[in-house]
């Protein structure tokens, strides 16, 4: 492939979302006032707890096979570990930088989660359908893209979404018959001391694990949509043009394709009030794109070239291809999405993703020929 023809590919995705963004700049500007703060806030909650389940759960279920889950096993450890070295590196920026504690959050998670998704889903079939690609038939990249839906933004939305709000109680929530509760227990107890012992830190750990949490609703979509793509029988009943209950399948996907819209357009409204006063120094924004256009790539590489002397990957150029472009994109729009439901830090996160998805333009045509030559 040319290299322009490459920098055509990886920049119209790209361009794709700072159009919509700019869109959302200018829905927010008070002449027009149609994503205002509250709209917006009402928008995130929408993509909170609709539109993302929604995406997530019919995409699994239309795709997933428990074959697929068994060839491709490598590609969630490799976004675990995007995440593991992606959080390291924030870390140092953070100390290096001294950044203030209300940024820290979201530095790392831009440095962690990676628009592994969408982004990849418009990337990955325009390489494999240029006429000279290296990756062979166009057909092989239409059964990859569910790998990037299902590994790539599932994971990530999940992976925001725990850090909404603690996982833990805080001990100020105990009930106030919590110390009576134990008395009783102390008072009352069995001839069996080492089952009085299991069951008092059973009942201590469920006490304090917010389920809701564990069960956030990506959580919950990610869970249903494996068990009807793995599942025969469900499968059947539900996914398929003549599957008797196909209408909830596709409403799931209908809502579903409203997530990545709405999320860059209240991106957009948030910048608004990022490009007039922001706390972001430049030195921050300069780490957070070296981490993620120069850092990550290259720990990328080695990690991708280790899995495959291992055998714990195959020679499948164009999975290799994909795994090495989960460290090379922009940070995921999800972010966005979860400062908005924090309500702290939103025009700092907007100035943030508005510059790395500036770069990613530049960085990922370079990538992608970087990879394409190393590849073959």
């Amino acid at each position: 492939m040319e290299i322009l023809d490459l920098f055509e590919v990886a920049l119209m995705p790209i361009l794709k979302v700072l159009l919509v963004t700019a869109l959302g700049l200018v829905l927010a500007i008070d002449r027009i006032d149609l994503l205002g703060h509250s709209v917006t806030h009402s928008l995130n909650n929408l993509v909170f707890y609709v539109f993302n389940p929604a995406l997530i759960g019919s995409n699994l279920a239309e795709t997933i096979t428990y074959q697929s889950l068994i060839s491709l096993w490598f590609m969630p450890v490799n976004i675990l570990l995007s995440f593991l070295i992606g959080s390291a590196l924030a870390w140092i920026l953070i100390k290096i930088t001294r950044t203030p504690p209300h940024l820290q959050g979201l530095v790392i998670g831009c440095c962690s989660a990676g628009n592994m998704g969408n982004l990849l889903l418009i990337i990955v079939p325009a390489v494999c359908e240029e006429s000279n690609s290296p990756f062979g038939d166009t057909s092989v990249c239409s059964n990859s893209r569910i790998h990037i839906i299902s590994s790539g933004e599932s994971s990530t939305n999940i992976f925001l979404e725990s850090s909404r709000k603690p996982l833990l109680h805080s001990s100020d929530r105990r009930s106030p018959d919590d110390s009576q509760i134990q008395a009783e227990t102390r008072s009352t107890k069995s001839r069996f001391p080492f089952l009085d012992k299991m069951r008092q830190r059973i009942n201590k750990f469920t006490e304090k694990i917010d389920l809701k949490m564990i069960f956030a609703p990506s959580t919950i979509a990610a869970i249903i949509g494996f068990v009807i793509g793995t599942i025969s029988p469900f499968r059947k009943v539900m996914v398929g043009e003549s599957a008797p209950l196909r209408v909830l399948d596709s409403s799931a996907a209908l809502v579903g394709e409203a997530a990545i819209p709405a999320m860059t357009l209240v991106i957009g409204a948030n910048l608004l009030s990022g490009l007039k006063r922001s706390g972001v120094g430049v030195s921050l924004i300069m780490g957070i794109i070296a981490i993620r256009y120069i850092l990550l790539p290259l720990l990328g590489i080695v990690i991708v070239k280790a899995a495959y002397r291992f055998g714990f990957i195959g020679s499948d150029s164009l999975y290799q291809f994909i795994l090495l472009l989960q460290y090379a994109v922009p940070p995921a729009l999800a972010v966005g999405t979860i400062i908005q439901l924090f309500e702290t830090s939103e025009s700092e996160c907007s100035v943030i993703l508005l510059w790395t998805y500036a770069v990613a333009a530049f960085a990922l045509t370079l990538w992608i020929t970087f990879y394409i030559w190393l590849l073959t």
